[in-house]
């Protein structure tokens, strides 16, 4: 079967293990490049172990080559805001993997069928993927007056591009809360945990909203579920869904937002990596490479069926 080519842009542990990913489970992509700025270093080492081209001499390899059709970004939000506009003009479609928010927000359970047409795929973040899914299920019930998520993960799968890009990460994620998810109001937090035994992510997420049944609400929570474990298996639900009733008596102040009352959810997730090349308890990288890559393989899937059509 003929594939899409495409490349990757970031040797570093994102980007290496999205490679394995690819070379063990796309059947419409195909790595023609691997590429950084720097020599050496396990990622570029283990591409040519397995054969793949590689290139130190970064985003310009990658335009050199008309063949590539879709570069996964896998550097840093700062470095994606200045290649987003050289893919464009090259005829390149940008799965980017930073939160430098160029372009529509791309959440594969919510609307990868609706947001395929555009040349750069958002993939928010790494907390958005994992805690925006459901937000979006409560506001498929009710309409969310407030949502506010927590990712914790663990500070040994916290790479210098995370770290760099903590500011990006908050302004990204809590503006895909409103945008994706659907609430007025959102905020994002993240932890970096440096407990040992290192933790698997763990993301909680609150939702402030005006009636809805408790129970339309957890069959919609359980069903999104359902939808984002097709492509990320270690995602699931910590323990059951919650529910408080909030400001009958005074409504509770929220900063930002105001006085607030209504039904509080609280869902309490955790995400275990597939393991192909992070450890299991990087969930927080793993979500972003399968959601990243479950994204562009539909995309390309499509591009060979209109080739062949």
């Amino acid at each position: 079967m003929k594939k899409v080519k495409a490349a990757i842009l970031g040797p570093g542990n994102i980007g290496t293990d999205l490679l394995l990913k690819i070379r063990k489970g796309s059947r419409n992509i195909e790595v023609a490049l691997f590429a950084g700025i720097v020599e050496g270093g396990r990622g570029l080492e283990l591409a040519r172990k397995m054969g793949v081209p590689t290139s130190t001499k970064g985003v310009e390899a990658i335009l050199a080559d008309d063949s590539i059709k879709i570069v996964f970004e896998a550097t840093g939000a700062r470095a994606h805001l200045e290649n987003a506009p050289k893919y464009r003009k090259a005829g390149k479609i940008a799965i980017d993997l930073t939160p430098a928010a160029v372009g529509p927000y791309l959440v594969p359970a919510i609307n990868m069928d609706t947001n395929l047409d555009g040349d750069n795929f958002n993939m928010v973040t790494c907390g958005g993927q994992a805690t925006i899914p459901m937000v979006a299920a409560v506001n498929q019930v009710t309409p969310v007056d407030y949502a506010e998520i927590v990712a914790t993960i663990s500070s040994k799968s916290a790479g210098p591009g995370t770290r760099a890009n903590i500011d990006e990460f908050t302004e990204t994620t809590s503006k895909a809360i409103e945008i994706l998810g659907g609430a007025e109001h959102g905020k994002a937090i993240i932890i970096l945990n440096p407990a040992e035994p290192p933790l698997i992510m763990r993301d909680t997420v609150f939702t402030l909203s005006q009636g809805g049944s408790r129970e339309d609400i957890e069959q919609s929570i359980h069903e999104m579920v359902a939808a984002v474990q097709k492509y990320v298996p270690g995602y699931r639900l910590k323990q059951k869904v919650q529910f408080e009733n909030i400001g009958d008596n005074a409504p509770v102040r929220i900063p930002g937002v105001g006085l607030c009352s209504g039904l509080k959810t609280t869902i309490m997730l955790e995400v275990e990596g597939a393991a192909h090349y992070l450890p299991a308890y990087a969930g927080n990288l793993d979500i972003m490479t399968s959601a990243a890559l479950v994204s562009a393989d539909h995309w390309a899937a499509k591009q060979v069926t209109k080739e062949f059509a």
